[in-house]
């Protein structure tokens, strides 16, 4: 073979060599992309929405509704659901009165701070899901009708398929992460549409904007419900994972419909974003222009895709971390279970135990007087190597409110630090 020949050979040779090491990762880069969660995606790719009319069901509005998602706290909506089930077949009164087990206790915050061996009446548990949104107190009420948790996750899905939810596990009452507890936009469109219409003489509940719990007033999440015209309710929800869900409702001119958000950047986008679609909504149902199938066909449509979802981003970017969803089922890196990351917070002190921290938040509380009517205490228990820490903490203000309470604070001579959002 002449010397031409063999350096053909040769390059023959190491462009297939190339090739095939080309080759093997595009494939890899591919399957490890395929393999990605949720979470890992970029930010927009989570973004999906809908909204229907409760009336029919029609689609008035949708992007990617059948997208599978992590529904956080909106998964309450159907914890409540089974509640009111079970007041309308009586087996359950608002007077009933449920047990805490250290179970419930554990959850993380969101949370009341129930302690094992407390009671919580069924009114009271109904008030603290709807504004609080309280993990611990979702953890009461499943085992007060399931038995256990696991129990009663399974009723929660079994009454998904009846409703039709035929793309929703629940594996928790709470929406606290888990890799199983999956959802779409469609499906809690859904729920919002049914607990709506079969449970209408509870349905009032979702419109609570501030209940008293041990002598502290506790304010809704629910936002958009304050702001926007003919909204009623229902359910907000975040964790890292998957965003900032929002399962909202409102009725205009004896007409309600129903919108559900997945995957907003920030509550306030999420916010802004859901009152562009319900206008959508509306204006549709105005015009008897039913039955959208997906918004991306709409001609109309496409010019405002992009914006929309870019609504769900503006503001202040949340700057949590991404989830990992494997250890979100041990109770690790949860991130916030439905606290707004809008908001911001004081820590008034860090403790060994649950005790001296509430007393710590309390005592605060007391002192800052007015300045805390649109606050709340939580007690954030986070691991500390082998032990724990739990911050005593007032969530929900402002900037300048929290600026202004640890001013007052400080002037009392007490500890006070700013807790931005997210932080």
């Amino acid at each position: 073979m002449g010397s031409d020949d063999q350096g053909r050979s040769a390059t023959v040779a190491a462009t297939r060599i190339i090739s095939t090491a080309i080759g093997s990762f595009v494939l890899f880069a591919a399957t490890m992309l395929a393999l990605q969660p949720a979470a890992a995606q970029p930010r927009e790719s989570r973004y999906a929405a809908i909204v229907i009319d409760a009336d029919d069901g029609d689609v008035l509005y949708a992007v990617n509704p059948d997208r599978r998602s992590y529904p956080a706290s909106l998964t309450k909506v159907m914890t409540l659901y089974l509640m009111f089930d079970a007041l309308d077949s009586g087996r359950m009164s608002l007077a009933t009165t449920m047990p805490v087990s250290a179970h419930a206790a554990a959850q993380a915050p969101s949370k009341l701070g129930l302690r094992p061996g407390d009671r919580i009446s069924v009114e009271d548990a109904v008030l603290a899901l709807v504004t609080k949104s309280a993990n611990d107190v979702a953890v009461v009420i499943a085992e007060a009708l399931g038995g256990s948790e696991d129990s009663f996750a399974a009723m929660m899905t079994r009454k998904a398929r009846q409703l039709g939810m035929n793309a929703t596990t629940y594996q928790n009452a709470s929406g606290l992460p888990d890799l199983d507890q999956i959802s779409t936009p469609r499906d809690q469109a859904l729920l919002g549409r049914a607990i709506a219409r079969n449970h209408a003489r509870h349905y009032h509940y979702f419109s609570t904007r501030q209940f008293k719990w041990r002598g502290q007033p506790i304010s809704t999440h629910n936002r958009l419900m304050l702001r926007y015209q003919g909204a009623d309710g229902i359910k907000t929800g975040y964790i890292n994972a998957s965003g900032f869900n929002l399962l909202a409702s409102a009725k205009r001119d004896g007409r309600r419909i129903v919108g559900v958000v997945f995957g907003g950047d920030t509550a306030a986008g999420r916010d802004r974003n859901m009152a562009q679609i319900l206008d959508k909504g509306f204006a549709r149902v105005k015009a008897g222009n039913h039955g959208i199938r997906s918004a991306q066909a709409e001609d109309e449509d496409r010019a405002d895709l992009d914006r929309l979802i870019a609504a769900t981003q503006t503001g202040k970017a949340s700057g949590s971390k991404t989830l990992s969803m494997a250890g979100a089922r041990h109770g690790e890196d949860l991130g916030s279970g439905d606290v707004d990351s809008d908001s911001w917070a004081i820590q008034v002190g860090a403790f060994g135990s649950h005790k001296p921290a509430h007393q710590a938040a309390s005592a605060a509380a007391s002192k800052l007087g007015g300045l805390v009517s649109r606050a709340t205490i939580d007690i954030d228990k986070v691991k500390a190597g082998k032990a724990h820490t739990f911050r005593a903490r007032l969530t929900g203000f402002t900037e300048d409110q929290a600026r202004a309470a640890c001013k007052r604070l400080a002037k009392a001579k007490k500890d006070c630090k700013l807790v931005q959002p997210s932080s």
